[in-house]
C-alpha cells in the first residue's frame, strides 16, 4: 500500500467548543492501522482548512454524500450529483426542513422518508432526516466544503486523486464487532456504546466501548475475525482516551479511519473505486464496506 494517511471524520453540522468535528489520522505499519493522532475542530472553517492542505489521504467521512433519488426527482432538483449538491447548498436549513417535511407529510405512515439503496444494507438513517440524527444538515454543511476543496469522490465526481473522500458509517463496523451484525445477515441484539446525553453515559456503554476497542486491536469481533481484516494499533494513552470518551466521537472517527484504510487496501489491490460496488446510483452515492 502506498504511503498515504488515512483520515476518519466524525462530523458535526454545527461544531463548537463543546461538540467538535473529530478527525482520526492513521497509517499502515507492519500490517496494522496505526492511529497517529486525533484532531478536534471547533468550526466548519477549520474543517475546510484541513481539507485543502496539500497532502495525500484517503478519508472516510461520517455524513451522507447524497440524497435519495426519489426525493430529488419529486422536488425537481438537478439529477447530476455535483449540480444537486450545489443546489442543496444554496438553501437555508429552514427551507430544507419545510421541503422535506412537506414531502413526508404527503406519504403514508411507515413510509414517510425516502431511502437510498445503501441505507437498508448499512442500517443507516435516511439521508433526508433533519432530526434524530440531523444527517440532512450534515450533508448540507459538509459535502459542499469537500466539493469546494476539490477532493476526489470516486463514482460521484472527479477531483484531486491525492485526496480521496468516501462516505463512511461507523455504526456498521461497531455493530459487526459488538453484535455480529453484517449487511447480509442482520443480528437481533445491539449494544450501545455511546451517548451525548450524560444521563445515558452508563457503565454498560463504557464496557461496550472497552470491548469494541479491544476487539479492533485484536481483529476479532463477536463472531470471529473482522470482515474487513483490519487490526488497530493504539498507545496506552490513546486506548484510554477512546474508552473514556462517552460521546463516542473519537471512537467513531477511528472506526471511519479503519473503513478508509480498508478502502485504500482495495484500491491498492486494483479493486475498482476503493472497494465500492461495480455499479451504484451516481446521484445517491454509497457507503464504503457495504
Amino acid at each position: 500500500m502506498a504511503v498515504t494517511e488515512f483520515l476518519g471524520c466524525d462530523f458535526s453540522s454545527s461544531p463548537n467548543a463543546r461538540k467538535n468535528i473529530v478527525l482520526a489520522w492513521g497509517r499502515v505499519a507492519e500490517g496494522r492501522v496505526v492511529l497517529q493522532r486525533l484532531e478536534r475542530l471547533s468550526s466548519l472553517a477549520a474543517f475546510a482548512a484541513v481539507l485543502v492542505e496539500s497532502r495525500p489521504w484517503v478519508g472516510g467521512f461520517d455524513l451522507p454524500f447524497g440524497l435519495p433519488r426519489e426525493l430529488v426527482e419529486s422536488l425537481g432538483w438537478p439529477l447530476e450529483w455535483a449540480a444537486c449538491i450545489r443546489h442543496f447548498a444554496g438553501l437555508e436549513r429552514a427551507q430544507i426542513r419545510s421541503l422535506f417535511a412537506a414531502f413526508c407529510d404527503a406519504r403514508p405512515v411507515g413510509g414517510k422518508f425516502a431511502h437510498r439503496a445503501c441505507d437498508a444494507l448499512a442500517g443507516s438513517s435516511p439521508s433526508m432526516k433533519w432530526v434524530n440524527p440531523p444527517v440532512a444538515y450534515m450533508l448540507h454543511a459538509g459535502v459542499p466544503l469537500l466539493l469546494d476543496a476539490g477532493v476526489d469522490f470516486p463514482g460521484l465526481h472527479p477531483g484531486d486523486p491525492q485526496r480521496v473522500a468516501l462516505e463512511a458509517y461507523p455504526g456498521l463496523l461497531a455493530r459487526e464487532v459488538l453484535d455480529g451484525w453484517t449487511p447480509k445477515a442482520q443480528g437481533t441484539g445491539r449494544r450501545s456504546y455511546k451517548s451525548d446525553d450524560k444521563a445515558k453515559q452508563t457503565p454498560q456503554r463504557l464496557a461496550a466501548r472497552s470491548d469494541l476497542v479491544h476487539a479492533l486491536e485484536a481483529g476479532q469481533g463477536a463472531h470471529g475475525p473482522l470482515r474487513l481484516g483490519m487490526r488497530l494499533q493504539l498507545t496506552t494513552r490513546q486506548r484510554t482516551e477512546l474508552v473514556a470518551d462517552a460521546s463516542g466521537d473519537a471512537l467513531d472517527a477511528v472506526l471511519c479511519m479503519l473503513q478508509a484504510a480498508w478502502a485504500a487496501q482495495q484500491h491498492a489491490a486494483c479493486q475498482p473505486r476503493y472497494g465500492l460496488p461495480g455499479h451504484f446510483d451516481p446521484l445517491e452515492g454509497w457507503i464504503i464496506t457495504v
